[in-house]
Order: C-alpha cells, then sequence, then structure tokens
C-alpha cells in the first residue's frame, strides 16, 4: 500500500514538471517542479546502472524494468533482489 502511494507521488512529480513546462502553473514553481523532476530521474537513472544486473528478475521485457526504475527507482527494483530465480 505505501509502495503504491509512494509511486503515485512520483507521478504526481513528473505530471507537475510536465504541466510547468507547458505553462499551467504558477512561474514560483515552475522551476522547482521542474527541478524536482529532473532530478528524481537523474537519481533513478543511477540506480538503474547500479542494480542493472537485478534488472533482469523482472517478468516483463528488461526494457520495461528498465524504464519502470528510471520512473520509480527501488520502489520497482527492491522487490527484485528478493527474487531468487532470473526469467527464464
Amino acid at each position: 500500500m505505501l509502495t503504491n502511494i509512494l509511486k503515485l507521488s512520483c507521478l504526481l512529480i513528473y505530471v507537475l514538471a510536465l504541466a510547468a513546462l507547458a505553462g499551467l502553473l504558477p512561474p514560483a514553481y515552475t522551476g522547482p517542479c521542474i527541478n524536482l523532476a529532473g532530478l528524481l530521474l537523474i537519481i533513478h537513472a543511477l540506480e538503474a546502472v547500479a542494480v542493472f544486473k537485478h534488472l533482469g528478475k523482472y517478468r516483463g521485457p528488461m526494457w520495461m524494468s528498465l524504464l519502470l526504475t528510471i520512473l520509480f527507482g527501488l520502489l520497482h527494483w527492491q522487490p527484485l533482489l528478493k527474487l531468487k530465480s532470473v526469467k527464464e
């Protein structure tokens, strides 16, 4: 439950950044929203590099696991560490 709330929070940050880029937010919120979303994407991309070997344990395609890691970070890959078998 908490994981889903945190994933929704990540998505909300990305949606706010897109709204800021589209000019739908007041100027005072534009910079912080874009900066926060950019920072999250950079941190999650670094996480993806660090745990790349574990991303193959995801049941779906590798590109989807990589995308989910970039969007959600450890909320996606941490459960994969507990899996013992690699996908077929």
